[in-house]
């Protein structure tokens, strides 16, 4: 009968150990949702980019995607970005959708643009670049290899 009390303390001690690691696996990996203002972008396609996702400027965490949506007027996905309060953009700064390396996860990169004014709560990007497949990439470059053959006859 000694060793059950001693298995169960065990047993908690291990529990204990392990909510531990998963708490602070999750402050490291920086998983959490950015609070600040929130801006929009419209894109003609996202391309696997999810609520959640990281939006980054020269690759570092400075927000997350909130929301998505289907514009119903004209068919365009809208994201919604929360910005950390600490960092001002410029009102023409381009968005861009990207991925991390060949099946890495999609982000949100930001170019900084040169203007006075700076984006606010509410606001739209809308400078944006629109995320490119695969496949759309390996098209443009059959089109340019083809175009470039017929031009030279």
């Amino acid at each position: 009968m000694n060793k059950k009390p001693m298995e169960t303390i065990m047993g908690i001690v291990v529990l204990v150990v392990a909510a531990f690691f998963l708490f602070f696996a999750y402050k490291v990996s920086d998983l959490q949702v950015v609070k600040g203002y929130e801006v929009t972008a419209k894109f003609l396609k996202v391309g696997g980019l999810n609520v959640g996702s990281d939006v980054r400027l020269n690759g570092i965490k400075i927000g997350t995607v909130v929301a998505q949506k289907l514009d119903p007027e004209n068919y365009v996905a809208e994201v919604v970005m929360s910005l950390t309060p600490d960092i001002s953009l410029p009102a023409d700064s381009t968005a861009a959708i990207v991925g991390d390396g060949l099946i890495g996860d999609k982000f949100i990169k930001i170019e900084p643009g040169t203007a006075k004014e700076m984006l606010k709560n509410g606001d739209e990007i809308t400078k944006v670049k629109d995320f490119k497949t695969i496949e759309d990439m390996v098209g443009e470059i059959i089109f340019m290899v083809t175009d470039n053959g017929e031009s030279s006859n």
